[in-house]
């Protein structure tokens, strides 16, 4: 069947949703809301749905099957929960919540209301990322002895000054790591696996009238024995693409958005020539290294597949909230360290 999706919170990031229900087969669009009752008119005249007086009369539609929250990080805990009682499905735009404490709370209501959880991390479906992942689960690497993550952004002071919730710790939730490097976070984990100990420092450098970290440099311990660190900032101009590498006895690679600009292994199978080639130049826009709406929706409309998919099959997603979880206490832990100058075990 057809699910009848509502989006909560009608800014920027709720416009790529909507591309995204709209191209993901089995979903469509019925309607949104948005504290500003004037911010949900004029999304629905964009994007021709309904739009509701509040959450409430949203998630009383019996049209209204799930919910995708789009609110800033640190407002998704309350839509969440009120969906999952309401017993609608839910999907929410990365990260799950700000703190992991937040996080546990709409997974506790989603598993008591018996509905599904998502998170929005479509690095993971795409090709050259699940490439990546299928090549560690071979062996392919060998002892895996290094995974790193660099997200060199820029963000002018323009854009922390377009809102009043950016750069706060309550609705941020912090500043280069956990609004524009936890994508990269996720995807690191997911190739890697859990971390077991961080060393980190924070700074902020270039930014005013921010709360949070516009520079962040950590060291990870994972617990297969392997290091890494991860590096973010939004001082870097004009912007870079982001990387992940993942370093073996046996084998390199190098995720940069979506191209493999690095493809190498001791033992060359047929289809490594063909990957070099055909998963170069993948990457059709500038991934939001410079600019936070220059980014493409097809990732976000395979989550949305996979979303609705597990509706009507009743399995949990490829990215439940257990997984979108994982990246959020990593964060944590990053600052915590940076903030007591020790090392922090997970």
């Amino acid at each position: 069947m057809s699910i009848g999706i509502g989006i909560v919170g009608c800014g920027m990031i709720a416009n790529f949703h909507a591309r995204a229900i709209a191209d993901a087969e089995g979903a469509h669009l019925v309607g949104c809301a948005d504290r500003k009752a004037e911010f949900a008119e004029a999304f629905a005249e964009k994007q021709g749905c309904r739009a509701f007086e509040s959450l409430e009369a949203m998630l009383a539609d019996p049209e209204i099957d799930a919910i995708t929250v789009c609110s800033p990080s640190g407002a998704h805990l309350d839509p969440a929960v009120a969906a999952a009682e309401a017993g609608k499905h839910v999907i929410v735009e990365k990260p799950l919540e700000v703190t992991t404490e937040r996080c546990d709370q709409i997974i506790q209501a989603c598993e008591k209301s018996g509905v599904q959880l998502a998170v929005t991390f479509q690095s993971r479906f795409h090709e050259s990322s699940r490439l990546m992942k299928q090549a560690v689960e071979q062996g392919r690497f060998g002892r895996v002895t290094m995974g790193d993550a660099y997200v060199k952004w820029y963000r002018s002071q323009e854009y922390y000054d377009s809102g009043a919730w950016r750069g706060t710790w309550a609705l941020d939730g912090g500043g280069a790591l956990m609004n524009q490097a936890i994508h990269s976070v996720d995807l690191l984990l997911w190739l890697m696996g859990d971390v077991e100990e961080i060393s980190a420092m924070t700074a902020t450098l270039t930014h005013e009238r921010i709360e949070v970290e516009d520079v962040a440099v950590a060291n990870l311990k994972f617990k297969s024995g392997a290091l890494g660190i991860i590096e973010a900032t939004t001082t870097s101009f004009p912007g870079s693409l982001k990387r992940i590498e993942i370093s073996g006895d046996q084998g390199s690679a190098v995720l940069e958005e979506e191209d493999l600009k690095e493809w190498n292994f001791a033992e060359e199978t047929a289809e490594d020539a063909d990957i070099r080639k055909r998963m170069s130049g993948q990457t059709e826009s500038g991934g939001g290294a410079a600019d936070p709406s220059a980014i493409d929706h097809h990732g976000h409309t395979m989550v949305f597949s996979d979303f609705v998919a597990a509706i009507n099959e009743k399995r949990a997603p490829l990215i439940d909230g257990h997984q979108g979880r994982r990246s959020v206490e990593v964060i944590q832990a990053v600052y915590e360290s940076a903030k007591s100058g020790q090392r922090v075990k997970l």
